[in-house]
């Protein structure tokens, strides 16, 4: 059921102490507002338009280029019916249904928002207005009835004691007819302790008129605001225990739900197993019959199937084929490609690299901008030298060939398939296939070197020290 969807994100929000805007705080991988985006996305929406104001470039430029978004700005932002009113242009000769979001409530689901559109069209009102009923009601609008009907909304600062006692409370999503909408917004008056146009006057403005307003409730948690940093964490913790729950019915083993964190848009498979302490952030797609050990972090990154990731990695935009094996304590940067069966072990860091496939690298190296081949050998302390203080440069290994400890492979740089690059080596030229490269200096021992050192010693300082 399509409508015409528009976003509020014009505050500061004051109570976040922040520079940033409210709605571009992050939640489970997501901007607060793209959680709101990808509700709205859910009805299939005629047009999208988000009203902002405090750091609207800001907001503008975090949102995905999508050349149907529109935005409107407010300026100054003198409360939620003022805001609405900067949209009045776009709608000009418009009609159907315009549906009303805060872009800082972010648990709001699609299927909610399909039953407020469908009771809306069902009472033939000129506005209808989500609802909940709460414990604390403390700063929301309350819901005052005559009867079963809605008479009208008032806001904390302005509600008497009794109207304060009240538990049905404001969620901010309506459901509006567009042909009455903009003439009512025009008599809102900022009689208030705010001095703001206040969008919920519309309800009360509506039923002096006679035209029908309707509600719709909804579970609590799904309109809750985010006007703190503590508010934040509450409904963070909320959407992170709904994610773990949804990946263990769906087959994947949480040895510590309490401790793993997942972001919205991670996908993980089937008979995968997740240690504590692990972060999954991001794009990450992690495959079947995986194990992820204690203290790791990876972001948007994709891993095959019966991949085993070992205790204190990080990954950060890279592809681990099925059968790889990563760690402990291995780094991989934006754009490392582990290929399938491949070995990185002990603080191995990999940048702008492809391990290729049964290949090894088992300790303390640094492969970056670097092709190694399939079926090589990694020595314990190499380094692709990759940046001469101007620009990276690439390294090659092809297939089958084994590179010794502690070498330096100065790029640009090829070893051959097949070659060996003998320990310690520092090479600065290309190595045949089937070849020995070998660079280091001649070994001399002086014999008695060591004899006549103690002898030159101070009676007083035997040890030499």
């Amino acid at each position: 059921m399509g409508a015409h969807v528009v976003i509020l994100a014009a505050g500061k929000g004051t109570r976040m102490r922040s520079d940033i805007p409210k709605v571009l705080h992050r939640l489970s991988g997501r901007c607060l507002i793209e959680h709101v985006l990808g509700a709205a996305a859910i009805v299939g929406p005629t047009t999208v338009t988000v009203v902002v104001g405090h750091a609207g470039d800001a907001v503008r430029h975090a949102l995905p280029a999508d050349p149907s978004l529109r935005f409107v700005t407010q300026e100054p932002q003198l409360g939620t019916a003022h805001a609405l009113l900067q949209t009045e242009p776009l709608f000009a000769g418009v009609s159907g249904t315009l549906l009303l979001l805060s872009g800082d409530v972010p648990l709001l689901t699609g299927r909610s928002l399909d039953r407020l559109l469908r009771a809306h069209v069902e009472a033939r009102a000129a506005a209808t207005v989500m609802t909940a009923v709460v414990d604390r009601p403390y700063g929301y609008g309350r819901i005052v009835r005559t009867g079963d009907a809605i008479a009208r909304i008032v806001e904390e600062r302005d509600a008497s004691p009794a109207e304060r006692a009240i538990r049905e409370i404001n969620s901010g999503v309506y459901a509006l007819d567009l042909e009455p909408l903009f003439p009512a917004l025009h008599s809102v008056a900022a009689q208030n302790a705010q001095g703001e146009y206040y969008l919920p006057d519309l309800v009360a403005i509506y039923r002096k008129r006679g035209r029908t307003v309707a509600t719709v409730s909804v579970d609590s948690n799904e309109i809750r605001g985010i006007n703190s940093r503590t508010e934040l964490a509450e409904v963070g913790a909320l959407v992170r225990q709904k994610k773990n729950e949804e990946l263990m019915a769906a087959g994947v083993t949480l040895v510590d739900p309490s401790t793993t964190y997942v972001d919205a848009d991670v996908v993980v498979g089937p008979d995968t197993v997740i240690h504590p302490n692990v972060y999954l952030e991001g794009q990450t797609r992690i495959g079947a019959a995986c194990e992820i050990h204690a203290n790791v972090r990876i972001a948007d990154s994709t891993l095959g199937d019966r991949v085993t990731i070992v205790n204190f990695c990080v990954l950060d935009g890279a592809t681990v084929a099925s059968d790889a094996r990563v760690g402990p304590f291995a780094h991989l940067r934006p754009q490392s490609d582990v290929r399938a069966g491949a070995r990185v072990g002990n603080f191995v860091e990999l940048k702008n690299t492809v391990l290729g496939e049964a290949s090894k690298a088992n300790h303390h190296a640094y492969l970056g901008d670097a092709t190694i081949g399939a079926h090589v050998n990694v020595g314990a302390g190499t380094i692709t030298c990759n940046y001469d203080g101007r620009q990276k440069h690439v390294t090659v290994v092809e297939d089958g060939a084994f590179i010794g400890s502690d070498v330096q492979l100065i790029a640009p740089v090829k070893v051959g398939k097949g070659a060996y690059v003998a320990a310690g080596s520092s090479i600065v030229q290309d190595v045949p296939a089937g070849a020995l490269g070998i660079a280091r200096g001649r070994q001399a021992n002086i014999e008695g070197w060591a004899e006549r050192r103690r002898a030159r010693r101070s009676p007083e300082d035997p040890a030499g020290s």
